[in-house]
């Protein structure tokens, strides 16, 4: 045995305990000592049979992540699994908690499943990178079927027990004691072996088996993880298992030490650290349980409908009683519609749509206990709110402002309690986007602060901890990235070039094709409260003003840099978008020229990872991952290649200082070479000099 795992006895029934805190990862000292035991049982003839079970609140939710990058050490999990099989006696897993990756494929690998009501179990390792390593492709299409397994490997579905029942995943749910009912079930086996490995796989639908197929790949964005995890469910039912165990090893360990695989290793790090922030270790976040929010616009409410699935009583306060009506109706049709959809029981329902009350009434505040304010991106607007909310917000209250680019402290300025405010920027739309920018200002507590981290978590959300500047982390990166591709636009591409270019690298959407959808004035208002300090020698692009000024504003108006049909869904390139830059590139003289695709996504790249290393370098984000975290999940960034900072590391100093080199040279790029030094000193042990 190793300290991770110990046996003890229930009678005939050997009980072997996987204790590996705080979530029983799959770690080389846990594999030891499965093998160990299992071991150990077959040799004692007074064992008929044996339990796995984890302690504390899971059974093993994954591999241990760390030894990823690494060779990994023995035993292996495929020889754990396969010292179960050839065991002369039974082995049953006892799931609760989570039961996943590696996890769930070592239940798959025993005589026997029972979980816990609540439990989860699947094989997510398309998420990470790589393809279930160790038998899932293999024995889970035995049980479900190709066409099955196909869906739920590829899409990396947790499967919740109730439904993983219904598909034979597990043998047994129950409510009660999940031990007494593993030692239980053992004992009826009577010794009897009942290997998943012995199963044919059902037969399939060549039809099903290529919808499956259809659907996984394009889900995948046909990433080398979902095209691998196809291959290898659809080879279980050619194969003999061997072969396919064989098979799927050896691709499991060629993604392990994929590009891919490693991005998403540092996105899966950084996400667990993102509410870990140093600067607050040791601050406890104020009590929070009812939620006030000002305004019932798009934002607002999805900021409500947050806070009612994150069990919050929630208080929705408008300026007016049509606007207080409008807000209220699309709380109530969003719950409607997860009903009628089958995604949420209609009691739940019920119950989070009574824990709202909403009213023009700002008294109605005065019990909050934080209060984010949701309306106008406009100065005056939020600080005329702010001084409302210091007039009726209890003592302690922390007070947000969902501002996305405006300057918290003169926000927090207006109030006798700049302690007290701290900024917590929603992506829209807010109860879906998991992003949210929590902003410190230049006098916000750290409790307070530590308020918003714990309050994000509850809802679900994915905290960034952020200085107070403009555009913060994510708006700040976005602008610069934007505004290097409205150069190109006037050097000589198009819109539809430029957003093709950058959604083959990998982003959901081009940057013209975000601005239409987000609306042309949201950036041309941020430029407006930029005009005043703007350097006059900054090279600056006219042409998104000028499609604002003809009331182009995106698809809501049917216009913007794309026309729009079937109610702004298609987009479609406009002659009169291609007169009206040209005009612009004339007017100032610039003889346009032809850039290829690689040019433009270098340009774009070169102009985000710039920007990245400024903010580091002045503050403005802590740490490299939080970068990356906030644009992977709020700016389309494609998550296989890890982020901005990421991506540079990969590239190295050398290739870096080659493109640093060649954009600079570019006549217009708005880049000198003495702009690189904080993006060199990005890379690890070494600096610009």
């Amino acid at each position: 045995m190793t300290e991770a795992i110990r046996i003890e006895r229930d009678g005939d029934i050997a009980v072997i305990v996987i204790d590996n805190p705080p979530i029983n990862a799959g770690s080389a000292a846990v594999r030891q000592g499965l093998l160990a035991a299992v071991e150990e049982i077959g040799r004692d003839a007074a064992i008929l049979a044996a339990v796995v079970i984890g302690a504390g609140k899971t059974f093993i939710t994954g591999s241990d992540l760390r030894e990823f990058d690494l060779p990994l050490q023995e035993p292996q999990l495929p020889a754990v699994i396969a010292a179960i099989e050839t065991c002369g006696k039974p082995v049953v897993a006892a799931l609760h908690g989570a039961a996943l990756g590696g996890g769930f494929e070592l239940a798959l690998g025993c005589d026997g499943r029972i979980a816990l009501a609540g439990t989860m179990v699947g094989l997510p390792e398309v998420s990470l990178g790589i393809v279930p390593g160790a038998g899932g492709t293999q024995r889970l299409p035995r049980i479900v079927g190709v066409p099955a397994a196909i869906r739920l490997i590829a899409s990396a579905e947790r499967v919740p027990a109730a439904k993983a029942l219904a598909l034979g995943m597990v043998d047994e749910v129950v409510d009660g004691d999940l031990r007494a009912a593993a030692v239980a079930f053992a004992r009826r086996l009577d010794g009897r072996k009942n290997r998943v490995r012995d199963r044919a796989v059902p037969a399939s639908d060549e039809a099903e088996v290529a919808a499956a197929t259809r659907d996984a790949l394009k889900a995948g964005r046909n990433r080398p993880a979902a095209r691998t995890a196809v291959e290898t469910v659809a080879a279980a039912a050619l194969l003999p298992i061997d072969e396919g165990l064989a098979r799927e090893r050896a691709a499991f360990q060629e993604l392990r030490i994929s590009r891919d695989a490693k991005a998403l290793r540092h996105l899966f790090f950084a996400e667990r650290e993102s509410a870990r922030h140093p600067d607050l270790a040791g601050f406890a976040p104020r009590r929070v349980g009812r939620i006030g929010i000002v305004g019932a616009g798009t934002m607002g409410t999805g900021i409500a409908i947050a806070a009612l699935d994150g069990g919050f009583q929630a208080v929705l306060v408008e300026r007016d009683d049509a606007a207080l009506e409008r807000g209220v109706q699309r709380i109530a049709d969003h719950y409607a519609g997860r009903v009628a959809a089958g995604k949420l029981d209609g009691a739940v329902a019920a119950d989070r749509e009574a824990r709202l009350t909403a009213g023009t009434d700002w008294t109605l505040l005065s019990d909050a206990d934080l209060i984010i304010e949701a309306v106008f991106e406009d100065l005056a607007v939020k600080q005329e709110v702010f001084r409302r909310l210091d007039a009726v917000a209890r003592p302690g209250a922390v007070l947000a402002s969902n501002t996305s680019y405006l300057d918290l402290d003169a926000i927090a300025a207006v109030t006798a309690r700049p302690q007290d405010v701290i900024g917590l920027h929603f992506f829209s739309p807010a109860n879906v986007m998991r992003l949210l920018e929590v902003v410190r200002g230049a006098a916000s507590d750290a409790d307070a602060l530590a308020t918003g981290l714990a309050v994000a978590k509850r809802l679900g959300k994915l905290p960034v901890l952020t200085a107070n500047a403009f555009g913060f982390i994510g708006n700040r990166i976005y602008a610069a990235y934007r505004r290097q591709c409205e150069f190109m636009i006037e050097e000589g591409a198009y819109p539809e070039q430029v957003d093709a270019a950058l959604e083959s690298f990998g982003f959901a959407m081009g940057p013209f094709a975000v601005a239409d959808l987000s609306g042309l004035d949201i950036a041309w208002r941020m430029r407006q409260a930029q005009a005043a300090t703007r350097d006059p020698q900054a090279r600056y692009v006219t042409v998104p003003d000028w499609l604002c000024e003809a009331g182009r504003l995106g698809r809501k108006t049917g216009a913007g840099y794309y026309r729009y049909a079937d109610g702004g869904r298609g987009r479609q390139p406009d002659p009169a978008v291609r007169d009206l830059i040209d005009g612009a590139s004339a007017e100032k003289g610039i003889a346009r020229r032809t850039l290829d695709d690689d040019e433009i996504r270098r340009r774009a790249l070169l102009a985000m990872m710039n920007e990245a290393a400024h903010l580091l370098a002045e503050g403005v984000a802590a740490r490299p991952e939080d970068v990356d975290l906030v644009l992977v999940n709020g700016y389309g960034f494609p998550r296989w290649e890890g982020g901005p900072v990421f991506l540079a590391r990969e590239l190295g100093r050398e290739a870096l200082e080659r493109d640093l080199d060649w954009l600079a040279g570019l006549s217009g790029s708005g880049f000198t070479r003495a702009d690189s030094g904080p993006l060199l000193d990005l890379l690890p042990g070494q600096t610009a000099g």
